[in-house]
C-alpha cells in the first residue's frame, strides 16, 4: 500500500480542513488518464472496499479504491514544501 509520511499527513490535514468542515470528506487518489503512473487528488466521500489512510488524530485523510493497491505499493507520498518560480 501507498506509505504517507507525516509530513504529507500533515499538509492532507491542513489543506483539507481549508476545502472542508466536513468530516466525512477526505482526498482520494486517483489516476491521471493523461500520464501513466501519475496520480492526483480529488475531495470525495469514503467509498465500500476503499483503502483508508488516517492521520494521526483518526480522521480520514486519504481514500484509494482498493483495485489502485498494485499500483501504489511501493510509493511514498511526502510534502517538501513549494517551489516558488
Amino acid at each position: 500500500m501507498l506509505a504517507v509520511t507525516s509530513k504529507a499527513k500533515k499538509k492532507l490535514k491542513e489543506v483539507l480542513l481549508d476545502q472542508t468542515t466536513n468530516p466525512k470528506i477526505a482526498f482520494r487518489i486517483t489516476p491521471f488518464s493523461l500520464k501513466p503512473a501519475k496520480f492526483w487528488l480529488i475531495l470525495d466521500h469514503e467509498k465500500e472496499g476503499d483503502l483508508i489512510i488516517e492521520n494521526e488524530e483518526g480522521r480520514n485523510i486519504l481514500f484509494a479504491n482498493s483495485s489502485l493497491a498494485p499500483e501504489l505499493e511501493g510509493m511514498v507520498l511526502d510534502h517538501n514544501g513549494i517551489a516558488n518560480n
